[in-house]
C-alpha cells in the first residue's frame, strides 16, 4: 500500500478525480489569455476541471451531448462563467470562457465566445 506522500511525489492527488479523457495540446486565443492574466487565473485550472468531466455552466442538453461524446469521439465543449471585479467599483460581471476539445483529442483550445 503506498503513502499519501508518495502520491503527491508522483504527481497524483487521491481526492482528485482522474482525467476522462486526453486534451492534447493547449492553446488559447490572446483575447482569453488576457481574461486569465487579468482575473490572475491559471489556465491549467480550468482545464483540469475540463479533462475531469466538469463542464462548467453548460445546459443540460449539452452536458449530455459531452458525455455522449466521450463514447463516441466526438467534439467536447466547457463553459465556465467566472466573476470579474468592476474597476473601482463594488459591482462584478461575468467573463465567458469556453474550452473545446477536438474530436481527434489532438488539441484543446480556450477561448471566448466571440472569438470562435
Amino acid at each position: 500500500m503506498s503513502s499519501d506522500a508518495e502520491h503527491e511525489d508522483a504527481g497524483v492527488h487521491p481526492c482528485l478525480p482522474q482525467p476522462r479523457f486526453e486534451s492534447g495540446e493547449l492553446v488559447a486565443t490572446p483575447g482569453a489569455l488576457a481574461v486569465l492574466e487579468r482575473l490572475g487565473i491559471s489556465p491549467f485550472d480550468l482545464l483540469g476541471r475540463h479533462i475531469r468531466g466538469d463542464w462548467g455552466d453548460v445546459c443540460a442538453e449539452d452536458a449530455k451531448a459531452n458525455e455522449d461524446a466521450l463514447r463516441s469521439g466526438s467534439r467536447l465543449l466547457s463553459a465556465y462563467y467566472i466573476p470579474t471585479p468592476a474597476a473601482n467599483s463594488p459591482a462584478t460581471g461575468l467573463a465567458k470562457l469556453w474550452l473545446i476539445t477536438e474530436a481527434d483529442r489532438s488539441v484543446t483550445t480556450i477561448l471566448l465566445p466571440e472569438d470562435y
